[in-house]
């Protein structure tokens, strides 16, 4: 989360990062892009803080305005003149917001609020940029900077990341709100567990009002004027802020009103945080990647809202170096494309950071180089496919699939003192990661949606423990119970140990019985303990499905080989009693469109690599070539384009390291397009045709670099990406 210092030029920015500083704005009027028909379903967007300029030139359909000063109008009329959909974004817990601090906003001085650990210490995201408790106009306040966007016409707004630090809840404005939530003297968080819970649900509750604040006054701006300007939350994974132990509201703000959905914060920063798999902690950046973004769709999955995902090409840490960022790089996008169901992607933050910033080279850290040649055309090869992934053909090869493991919001309220969860988050990564290293396509499914209708079609066995999490409804057991009498299988994780359990809750009538969830849940389905113990499989059945009941902690699956493995032979007798076959692969892949994603998976036993044979162009491969054989093997990530799969389309373009747009007036003799992409980096187009060209002129220049491979009847044309439009033809 905080910033590390870099040794190049950089410009401290109200967010996460450190951006490289760029070249400086273009002049005035600059040519705009044509227009892209398709750019109106905002496929790609991007982030960045600075106006328009050639290393920011991503050519995505949405550019995303970072921040709310006063140059803000500027940077939007930049970026608008050069041909893109401009969104605006700004930070809601933290910012440039001294304003606000220091009393110039509403004549009150607010330090008092900002967010304080237990030794009185102010929690920084560097100097006075203080994470805030948000206060009950600090929602007032983000809506005049947010005015501003909305007067220079911005189509949408972002607010990002509503971020309460588990470790908070000491400062004065806090105590406030406890008094005024509560109707009692606040307690000191760390002083008992239903402390803690409390603290966290208060915070949970802050940030929801802070953003329904925001909300409320972008509708009433919209009944105004007629406009239609949407708002959206861009925050990590309910998973990774468990895991750092902050509290957000995650699930509860797609039940705001004037809520539109998410963008999934998920990159290598977030996804190399280890975990435990059979007793060893390391990174799996893979895995971690594909549970949290399976975990955002689940956010919005029957709620009518949206998500896109965010992929980074580097990353917040700047001492790693070029391979270490395109390696994650490359498993963290693919572990968002095997999420069929999501089809808008943030491609970058900062671009300018990516195409300007330099890094280690080869881990050596005084040897500082800017982005390999190969690295930043193969990124733009990239964003340019993702603008296609919207494909009706969806087919796996995997493990078994209908898998879940539910997680609640809850995940953030039991991480501090005095009885902390498991600091590793053992309890949920014990029961996921033994399914998704053999292969099945485990999903987290957010229980707090399992009320909504048809939110657990397609889920045949489910996974649920109250180690480390609560039910924050009541609905929620109905439902479950619905849901398992029509067939579903429910395997309960829990020895009912875990000390939240007495918290004043729901479940306990605030504190006045013993009850925990876990039984109330029981109580639901119908069942009794004594069931579970009279059979030799834990099974009890409930309609047309069951209950298989394993009376321990969860962490336990995650700390050995032998637990891994007996947590897995429970998961093949509760595929079956599902009705589903038992199957475990060493890979994933996915068919959407013309287009393969495959991961092949270390850590997942002894077996043959899962093998492709076609006709395959790499999409990580800079040269664009073609492969007659792709072999997913442990480690292995691929996004392919199967040119088989395209063979019915018209002779055009398949590939292409920049933005390329066709141009009117195409015919048997000519094919041109308009290109266009970062300044200084080399593209290439992938162009399908029957027969060689007689020339490629790029602004009616000829262009020397081009190859036709006549057996696979494809075109490569090579040339420097500029910032600005030109036509390229081809003429047979």
């Amino acid at each position: 989360m905080n910033p590390l210092r870099a040794t190049a030029p950089l410009l401290a920015l109200p967010g996460l990062l450190l951006l490289p500083l760029c070249p400086a704005a273009p002049a005035a009027n600059p040519p705009a892009f044509p227009n892209d028909p398709a750019q109106e379903h905002e496929r790609t967007s991007f982030q960045t803080s600075q106006p328009w300029g050639p290393l920011g030139n991503l050519r995505a359909d949405v550019a995303m305005v970072y921040g709310i000063d006063a140059s803000l109008p500027e940077r939007v009329k930049s970026w608008r003149d050069r041909g893109y959909r401009v969104h605006l974004m700004t930070g809601v817990s933290w910012g440039h917001y001294q304003d606000y601090l220091y009393g110039r906003f509403d004549g009150t001085n607010h330090e008092d609020n900002a967010q304080t650990d237990r030794h009185g210490k102010r929690i920084s995201h560097g100097g006075d940029v203080y994470y805030m408790c948000p206060a009950e106009n600090f929602g007032e306040f983000l809506s005049q900077g947010v005015q501003r966007g909305l007067d220079a016409g911005v189509e949408a707004v972002h607010l990002e990341e509503p971020e309460f630090w588990a470790r908070a809840g000491y400062s004065e404005g806090f105590k406030r709100e406890w008094a005024s939530r509560y109707h009692e003297p606040w307690q000191p968080p760390h002083s008992s567990v239903d402390a803690q819970w409390r603290a966290s649900k208060l915070k949970y509750f802050l940030y929801r009002r802070a953003l329904q604040q925001v909300f409320c006054h972008v509708q009433q701006y919209n009944l105004r004027t007629g406009r239609k300007v949407r708002c959206y939350v861009p925050t990590h994974s309910l998973i990774n802020y468990a895991h750092w132990c902050i509290v957000s509201p995650e699930s509860s703000l797609a039940k705001l009103d004037g809520c539109d959905g998410y963008i999934a914060q998920v990159w290598t920063g977030t996804a190399r945080t280890p975990n435990h798999f059979r007793g060893v902690r390391r990174e799996r950046t893979f895995e971690t990647a594909f549970l949290e973004y399976g975990a955002m769709q689940n956010l919005v999955r029957a709620t009518g809202r949206s998500v896109w995902y965010l992929n980074d090409p580097v990353e917040d840490n700047p001492r790693h170096d070029w391979t270490d960022y395109r390696t994650n790089w490359e498993s963290t996008l693919v572990a968002s494309l095997l999420q069929p169901d999501v089809w808008q992607y943030e491609v970058a933050p900062w671009p300018e950071r990516i195409f300007g910033g330099t890094y280690p080279a080869n881990a050596a850290p005084a040897d500082r180089k800017g982005i390999p040649p190969e690295y930043a055309t193969e990124l733009q090869v990239v964003m340019q496919a993702l603008n296609d992934l919207h494909q009706p053909r969806v087919e796996w090869d995997s493990g078994t699939r209908g898998f879940g493991v539910l997680i609640s919001d809850s995940m953030m309220f039991q991480r501090e003192q005095p009885t902390p969860s498991d600091p590793n988050m053992a309890q949920f990564y014990g029961l996921a990661l033994p399914l998704l290293k053999r292969g099945v396509p485990v999903t987290p499914v957010q229980l707090e949606n399992v009320a909504l209708p048809e939110f657990l079609n397609g889920e045949k066995v489910l996974l649920l423990s109250y180690q480390g999490q609560k039910p924050l409804s009541a609905d929620v057991h109905p439902s479950l119970a619905s849901w398992v009498r029509k067939g579903g299988v429910l395997v309960v994780v829990d020895d009912d140990s875990d000390p939240y359990n007495r918290v004043r809750e729901w479940w306990n009538d605030e504190g006045k019985n013993d009850r925990i969830p876990r039984s109330d849940l029981f109580t639901s389905l119908g069942v009794t303990e004594s069931q579970f113990e009279s059979s030799p499989d834990r099974w009890a059945g409930v309609g047309r499905g069951g209950v298989i009941w394993i009376r321990e902690s969860p962490v336990g699956f995650a700390l050995s080989p032998k637990a891994d493995a007996r947590l897995a032979s429970v998961m093949s007798l509760a595929a079956r009693r599902a009705g589903l076959q038992w199957r475990e692969t060493r890979h994933l892949l996915l068919r959407r469109g013309p287009y393969l994603v495959g991961a092949g998976l270390d850590e997942s036993g002894d077996g043959a690599a899962k093998r492709l044979a076609g006709r395959f162009v790499n999409l990580f491969d800079p040269a664009l070539r073609v492969q007659s054989s792709v072999s997913l093997d442990p480690g292995a990530r691929v996004f392919l384009l199967d040119l088989d799969a395209v063979q019915s389309r018209r002779p055009g373009l398949l590939a292409s390291g920049c933005k390329a747009l066709p141009v009117a007036g195409q015919s048997h003799g000519r094919l041109a397009w308009t290109v266009e992409g970062v300044g200084g980096t080399p593209g290439i187009l992938l162009i399908s045709t029957p027969r060689p060209p007689k020339q490629v002129r790029l602004e009616d220049h000829p262009v020397e670099s081009f190859t036709y491979e006549a057996a696979e009847r494809l075109l490569r044309v090579r040339f420097p990406n500029e910032a600005r439009p030109r036509l390229l033809e081809v003429s047979f």
